[in-house]
């Protein structure tokens, strides 16, 4: 059996150096520091934002001062029908991949209780939001003729060349978040809050790729480090606060701290001395969150809220050795704080509702130059302004009706991303390339291919209020 592969190209940027593969890098951020979970129809809408109206448990998820606006206790629980679509486009061709997923979406409710006596305090009330998805994804790049990697002995002769058949990330799992919160309303003026979050993350990742040979016979290759598995628990505090302004004009304020996350992980080394499963711990600091609010509410008919989400801070693990040195030298030097801004509006004809929401959130990285093998086979360094993860548009749409003790609401929404994929780069030098039960293939360069990533996510609420 021979393992050994040849070949000569330009070095690669310096974060895929040591084994911190593409999968590790988008999961920090779109899995351990995502911030658009969704929760109750009405909320999904409106795009999530309810910073400054609030009225809705949902709202924990942005800031806790809004369970305090509610004025009757209600109880709700989500369906939410995912549907999930990449299509990979790469050397004039493209592959379509679609993941359905159905699900308890979003549960919760709020307790409210009016405080008597003679104090300007009119409620204290406790809210309770389980927000869960699915994080499901797969693209799947086509294969190119073009580039083709040499396997040679220990005495350079040459063995087998292998043609790019085909690469895939593939991951499989569910993201949840469940928050506690108090809220207090003095004088209907001003309206505090307070929560704690608990976070949980179950995931499968595979980055696989596949070869043709001199026979015509197709393999794939693992990955060095996948497919691996993660199981991790969080925890996060937040506060918030709303105030009027006038009577129709206020003002809401929050802030999340870091999500402290430990995650153990069961992956597969290859060669180590021999192949095996091994397993590690890590801790993992989220960024900080800081949300600020506004919203109008001309009359009990309309109301129109906005929303802006800054990261404080970079995701941060704590360091064990050279991996996690270099994960943290990465988002210091290329990512860019979390930044999101979202506009909500809903409109009331007596019992019926109309909804509408927009989010757009910026990239997570900044521009990066790596050395990337174009489609004919040739390595230059080329600079990308979406690699990894890219800009995140959200539109949302819903209607409700409220049959005074019993409500039912429903909520279309539309997520829509694109970004450059990276793959194939693996070290020689650091044994991190992509492994078969015959042959090694090692790139000091990427192949990289164009993602469009769109979610088509329906939502039913049915609900209580008593």
């Amino acid at each position: 059996m021979i393992k050994n592969s040849l070949i000569v190209l330009t070095l690669s940027a310096a974060y895929f150096v040591n084994a911190q593969d593409v999968s590790t890098l988008r999961n920090t951020v779109e899995v351990y520091s995502n911030s658009s979970l969704n929760g109750s129809s009405k909320f999904n809408a409106m795009a999530g934002s309810m910073g400054a109206l609030g009225g809705d448990f949902s709202t924990l998820n942005s800031n806790p001062a809004g369970i305090a606006v509610s004025i009757a206790s209600e109880f709700s629980g989500t369906l939410g029908i995912e549907a999930n679509k990449n299509t990979t486009s790469y050397a004039g061709k493209s592959a379509d991949y679609k993941v359905n997923n159905t699900d308890l979406g979003n549960v919760g409710g709020i307790a409210v209780f009016p405080v008597s006596g003679s104090t300007l305090w009119k409620f204290v009330n406790v809210g309770v939001n389980y927000s869960n998805q699915s994080i499901e994804n797969y693209s799947e790049t086509p294969g190119n003729s073009n580039i083709i990697y040499e396997i040679r002995d220990a005495d350079d002769l040459l063995v087998d060349e292998l043609q790019f058949a085909g690469h895939a990330y593939n991951r499989y799992g569910n993201l949840s978040k469940m928050s506690i919160g108090v809220g207090g309303n003095y004088d209907n003026r001003i309206y505090l809050g307070a929560g704690l979050n608990f976070h949980n993350t179950v995931l499968d990742q595979y980055d696989s790729a596949a070869f043709t040979n001199n026979d015509n016979i197709t393999d794939v290759y693992d990955k060095q480090y996948t497919p691996f598995s993660e199981s991790a628990n969080g925890f996060s505090a937040s506060v918030g606060i709303i105030g009027k302004v006038s009577p129709q004009f206020r003002l809401g304020a929050s802030l999340e701290t870091p999500t402290w996350w430990s995650i153990a992980r069961v992956y597969s080394e290859y060669e180590n001395p021999v192949d095996g499963t091994y397993t590690e711990d890590r801790k993992l600091s989220s960024p900080m969150k800081a949300t600020l609010s506004a919203a109008y509410v001309a009359s009990k008919n309309f109301a129109i809220n906005v929303d802006y989400s800054l990261g404080l801070t970079k995701p941060k693990y704590k360091v064990y050795g050279n991996a996690e040195t270099e994960l943290n030298n990465f988002f210091t030097d290329n990512s860019r704080n979390l930044s999101e801004v979202k506009v909500g509006a809903e409109y009331r004809i007596a019992a019926f509702r109309l909804r509408g929401g927009y989010g757009f959130a910026s990239s997570p990285f900044d521009s990066v130059s790596i050395s990337t093998l174009s489609d004919n086979g040739t390595a230059s360094n080329t600079s990308y302004d979406n690699l990894i993860l890219g800009k995140r548009n959200t539109l949302g749409l819903g209607v409700g009706y409220d049959f005074k003790s019993f409500f039912i609401d429903a909520a279309y929404q539309n997520v829509n991303s694109e970004y450059s994929s990276p793959f194939l780069q693996g070290s020689a030098s650091n044994n991190t390339g992509y492994f078969s039960n015959n042959y090694i293939v090692e790139s000091d360069a990427s192949i990289v291919s164009n993602v469009e990533n769109k979610k088509d996510n329906f939502f039913i609420t049915l609900g209580w209020k008593f």
